[in-house]
């Protein structure tokens, strides 16, 4: 049967099958006043396969074997917003009290942990390459949960309008404007996307080896879908992978009070790895 989005409806229990299963594939917790994002994220998508309940569509993705179909609700599910220089202070920090100790040619790490469509990661690529030079040999990590944005952050290719937050110099030296039929573009300039890799990774599972002794990590606007006991133990995992004097950047209506000891405040929504 087609079914149309108007006409399904999500009940209590069904709601809860999905509630559990993105906090156990993702450790989101979805609130009750999320049901409306569910079921409107959702039904294009089980319009298209032809099913009619909820039920029946978390039997699917539940499924051995269906991985791809459970990924393409964990993009459906998880909310991505972001934009170059995001919280400009941060960036202002960066150039002025870290990079101000490191010179040219320092091999330095950089690790955007829920990177969305690569905005952030591209904004630190700037920032390294005017204060560290082109050619030295520091790298940028950039990972998400959601493969579709992954997919948009590797590419580099964002609507021109998207360049506004940019610094006009970074603007010039970084990014290429697009002509014929990429007019309205902007494209990230390879000579600082290849100092760039992004990864699919849900933040809260496991994390491969190469994942480790960052310089600074940025963890922005990501935990307040956590619970309190998901956010101690992402924090205290992220500071094993931080070098000891490191620097955790996270949004500034988050805060580490009561989730983490192993670092100290430096300014509102700047952290230093102590422990």
């Amino acid at each position: 049967m087609n079914v149309s989005p108007g006409n399904l409806v999500i009940t209590d229990k069904e709601f809860n099958l999905f509630k559990s299963l993105i906090y156990e594939k993702a450790g989101i917790t979805l609130a009750s006043s999320k049901r409306s994002l569910v079921v409107g994220r959702l039904s294009k998508r089980m319009r298209q396969l032809k099913i009619s309940s909820f039920t029946q569509y978390h039997s699917l993705i539940t499924e051995e074997g269906n991985s791809i179909e459970l990924q393409n609700t964990i993009d459906f599910l998880t909310t991505n917003e972001t934009y170059f220089f995001r919280e400009d202070k941060h960036f202002d920090f960066l150039k002025t009290e870290v990079l101000d100790n490191y010179g040219a040619g320092t091999n330095f790490k950089a690790w955007s942990a829920a990177s969305s469509t690569g905005e952030e990661a591209y904004s630190l690529a700037m920032v390294l390459a005017e204060k560290l030079g082109l050619s030295s040999s520091w790298t940028i990590l950039g990972t998400d949960i959601n493969s579709d944005v992954v997919n948009k952050a590797k590419r580099g290719l964002y609507p021109l309008i998207e360049s506004q937050k940019i610094p006009r110099a970074y603007l010039r030296e970084y990014c290429l404007k697009g002509v014929g039929a990429q007019s309205g573009m902007m494209l990230i300039d390879n000579k600082i996307k290849k100092h760039i890799s992004f990864e699919l990774l849900n933040i809260n599972g496991g994390w491969p080896e190469y994942i480790n002794n960052f310089d600074i990590v940025f963890l922005r606007n990501i935990m307040i879908y956590f619970d309190i006991d998901t956010k101690r133990k992402l924090v205290d995992k992220i500071a094993n992978k931080i070098k000891m004097g490191g620097y955790l950047f996270i949004g500034h209506s988050e805060t580490l009070n009561q989730i983490s000891d192993r670092f100290k405040i430096v300014k509102p929504s700047i952290c230093q790895r102590i422990k």
